[in-house]
């Protein structure tokens, strides 16, 4: 299954960022993919990635390279928890086992997002830099196609693969009503006015 996905900007620009996206096919009794364990690290006041794709039951560390503390975590119902503060050279981690976008967050730095997608199938791709992208070995059949990214709404639309495959897919993402709103705090709050202390 292979094709180009846009994601479409205010005044009809096209993101530079279409590789932040994520293109997968669902469907019942889809294979699931094996668990694995993954860094996304914390530095420089930012989460590196800033997407990261893992099959569900997989294990994210978060490791801090930064010379100050931070508190990673998440309110998403697909995958709470709160690793609480660590500091630089240590690291910290939490399984995931629903799928779904969890959307990671810093206590302390309100600036740092990251988003964590978990897949409950193995077929899956992140697009090139251009928007194509290839999820290779799908069987055929029906299947649910799914592509998401951070600012857009999310697409989701029948497709059937037949022995030959589907080529030629032309997605495209809606992301020109996007509006930044400030995430809360892990109490759900909004962060301090004065900012964090580094």
């Amino acid at each position: 299954v292979s094709g180009r996905l846009t994601v479409m900007e205010r005044n009809n620009r096209t993101a530079t960022d279409v590789g932040q996206a994520v293109v997968w096919l669902d469907a019942p009794g889809v294979r699931a993919p094996t668990p694995r364990s993954v860094d996304v690290i914390t530095e420089g006041k930012d989460f590196r990635p800033r997407v990261t794709v893992v099959p569900v039951g997989s294990t994210v560390r978060f490791p801090n390279n930064d010379p100050f503390n931070h508190n990673v975590f998440s309110l998403s119902e697909e995958g709470q928890f709160d690793l609480g503060l660590f500091g630089r050279g240590e690291a910290k981690s939490t399984r995931f086992t629903r799928p779904g976008v969890v959307r990671v967050y810093c206590n302390v730095h309100a600036n740092m997002a990251a988003f964590i997608v978990v897949m409950g199938s193995v077929y899956y791709a992140q697009p090139a830099g251009d928007g194509s992208f290839s999820i290779p070995g799908v069987p055929a059949g029906r299947y649910v196609l799914r592509a998401w990214h951070e600012r857009a709404a999310a697409l989701k639309q029948e497709a059937d693969v037949t022995g030959q495959g589907l080529t030629g897919l032309d997605l495209q993402l809606d992301a020109r009503g996007f509006k930044f709103v400030q995430h809360l705090n892990k109490f759900g709050q909004p962060y301090s006015r004065g900012g964090a202390r580094y």
